[in-house]
């Protein structure tokens, strides 16, 4: 019976360097070669899916962490906030001088210091994940094709990001936007690095529910793969959830199942294990 799979990417698909384990492309092509679907379900906008993510071969994506969901490049569902609350966050990040970046499937689009003041703050993201050579990494690394000097003022925004200089500053976003979906990655608790806003009421579970549905397919034919709290949802509405190694201790906790490291052949083998691919000889 072929499976709907579903693979967050960053500390899932790719390591915390932004690095494709060869193992991994392997899975899913081969994967893919014995009939089954797979689906990328991430954080990203379209706009972060770079080509070399695509080349793997992906029947289509979820990004936003479900805002936004893709079938072979027909529009399944698209969520975005208002021009209003967009112009809301921008002016209010702005007054409190944190650095930001707005999340549209048309790019990423920076505020006028995130360059220089995300690049301590992406090394520490490095760090923490116990990568080698964080010190060296710079804010172009990870996001390549990020745009300084756009228009801000934007009615296709998925998700914005900002830089934590307290934790206070997120705590103060849930009260500023009530109609919005506050959150924090890079950390848990008090020592996150950054806080986003997304729309409200969307999770990348409920997404996979908008996809099947379109697809006419069963959740029993599901499994999900994620390394973050944020994936939680995805794992528990999965007939199968699996957590990689290198997650985080809740979803290892509420996981069917725990495979190897990002970078130590967790897909390759969580494949192996149930059966989607057969392991090389």
């Amino acid at each position: 019976m072929s499976k709907i799979i579903f693979i967050d990417v960053d500390g899932t698909l790719l390591d915390y360097e932004n690095n494709l384990p060869a193992s991994a492309d392997k899975a899913i092509k081969l994967a893919r070669q014995n009939g089954h679907k797979v689906y990328i379900c991430t954080g990203r906008s379209k706009a972060e899916v770079y080509s070399y993510l695509w080349d793997i071969g992906l029947d289509g994506m979820i990004g936003g962490n479900g805002s936004y969901v893709e079938d072979h490049d027909h529009v399944v569902m698209h969520q975005v906030m208002t021009k209003e609350q967009g112009k809301h966050i921008v002016d209010w990040l702005k007054s409190r001088n944190l650095e930001f970046y707005l999340e549209s499937n048309n790019g990423l689009f920076a505020s006028e210091n995130f360059e220089t003041r995300g690049e301590p703050v992406i090394q520490e993201y490095s760090r923490r994940k116990g990568k080698d050579n964080s010190d060296k990494l710079t804010v172009k690394d990870v996001f390549p094709e990020m745009i300084y000097g756009g228009e801000l003022y934007r009615d296709d925004l998925n998700k914005v990001s900002f830089i934590l200089e307290s934790y206070q500053d997120h705590l103060d976003s849930i009260k500023e936007f009530p109609d919005l979906k506050p959150g924090t990655w890079g950390g848990k608790g008090e020592v996150a690095l950054f806080g986003d806003l997304g729309v409200k009421d969307i999770t990348k579970a409920n997404a996979i529910d908008h996809l099947l549905q379109y697809l006419g397919a069963s959740i029993e034919d599901t499994i999900a793969f994620g390394d973050a709290k944020i994936d939680i949802p995805m794992l528990e509405y999965c007939k199968i959830g699996v957590a990689m190694g290198s997650g985080g201790d809740e979803i290892k906790a509420m996981a069917d199942y725990v495979t190897d490291d990002v970078d130590q052949d967790g897909l390759y083998n969580a494949f192996v294990h149930f059966g989607l691919i057969d392991k090389e000889a």
